[in-house]
């Protein structure tokens, strides 16, 4: 997968953070593609712009059977149909960089106070994924990660 950074962006609000992050993007010339809600749903690798729409979620799943999915796998009976999908916090989707362009990346969020917690780099497993799936996939391990930390810290 190659071709011009790009990240996909979804930020739940609209606020500073959102801004610093933005700016960040702009700075280094990496395009920035805003992910709304609507398009939770759609594969990774078609909003990223790397593969076209199969227009099925990975796996065959419906939106309310991802709905019925906690973050941490675990399913929810009481999803429904009219169930939206929600993601509280925001996520980065890296597409086409270097390891170079990656720790540039990360050190000016850093650096511009605008760091993001959830990160995933598009790949050619999970570019098939939808953003959904992606979300929970890195906010398991995310969690995971911050566990660990914790216990060695102790």
């Amino acid at each position: 997968m190659t071709g011009r950074e790009t990240v996909l962006y979804y930020s739940p609000n609209k606020d500073a953070k959102t801004r610093k992050v933005k700016s960040v993007l702009v700075r280094l010339g990496i395009r920035i593609k805003n992910i709304s809600e609507e398009q939770f749903g759609a594969q990774v690798g078609t909003l990223a712009g790397v593969m076209e729409s199969t227009g099925k979620l990975s796996d065959d799943a419906s939106l309310s059977e991802l709905a019925g999915k906690r973050s941490d796998g675990i399913e929810n009976s009481e999803a429904s149909d009219a169930e939206i999908l929600t993601i509280p916090e925001e996520v980065l989707v890296l597409c086409n960089f270097t390891e170079a362009g990656l720790d540039r990346l990360l050190r000016e969020l850093r650096k511009s106070n605008a760091s993001v917690a959830l990160k995933a780099v598009l790949t050619e497993t999970n570019c098939a994924w939808s953003f959904y799936e992606l979300y929970q996939e890195v906010r398991m391990e995310h969690e995971s990660m911050s566990r660990r930390k914790e216990i060695i810290e102790k």
